[in-house]
């Protein structure tokens, strides 16, 4: 009876050292820092197709945005605007890659709604999202449109908080700009500085 005890606890430890908590609140995140290297995950294109973020990022200095979802309006906007950052990343010799929660059908739909000119990825099981330290879990009224959005991969009802990180092609972090506020987004303008200030 005390080793089977033993071996539960144990299996308990196991786990909570494996898979920490999420927090419950945006403000309590812990994302990587300036300096760090980002995780090795696999992500779904507009197609379905699976990719490497390594990979992707390996082949230019990349601009790397995670949002919610193409159902809220401020990302939308923020995306929209980011339109208008390709040429100068273009000519700065950066690829834009946009990560959210929808599924791939989903980031089709915003593609084509906001004329973007980047890539979109799909983190519709927030792994990327939890490497990065960015996930924290939704209010529970929004769980059901997540499953939906997200083709039913996010089970747990999570969140990225909206971030832009300018990576390198070895995927350090090089910028970084996290807000809880998911109503305040990172401007244009700030981020075409700041990929001129890290040429």
């Amino acid at each position: 009876m005390k080793h089977m005890l033993l071996i539960s606890l144990l299996a308990l430890f196991s786990f909570t050292t494996i898979a920490p908590d999420i927090p419950e609140k945006p403000e309590d995140i812990s994302p990587l820092l300036v300096g760090e290297t980002i995780p090795a995950v696999q992500l779904r294109t507009v197609k379905g197709e699976t990719v490497s973020l390594k990979s992707e990022i390996a082949k230019k200095p990349t601009l790397l945005v995670f949002y919610r979802g193409g159902w809220c309006p401020y990302c939308t906007t923020h995306l929209a605007e980011l339109r208008l950052l390709q040429s100068d990343m273009d000519r700065l010799g950066y690829q834009m890659i946009a990560i959210s929660t929808d599924a791939p059908e989903g980031l089709k739909n915003t593609y084509e709604k906001s004329e973007l000119n980047y890539t979109l990825l799909s983190d519709a099981d927030l792994t990327a999202a939890k490497g990065f330290g960015l996930a924290f879990k939704a209010a529970a009224k929004n769980a059901d449109m997540l499953l939906k959005s997200s083709g039913g991969k996010n089970k747990d009802g999570l969140l990225p908080v909206p971030a832009v990180f300018v990576l390198d092609t070895k995927g350090v972090i090089k910028y970084e700009h996290i807000n809880p506020n998911f109503k305040e987004r990172v401007s244009a303008k700030v981020l075409r500085a700041v990929a001129e200030a890290l040429q």
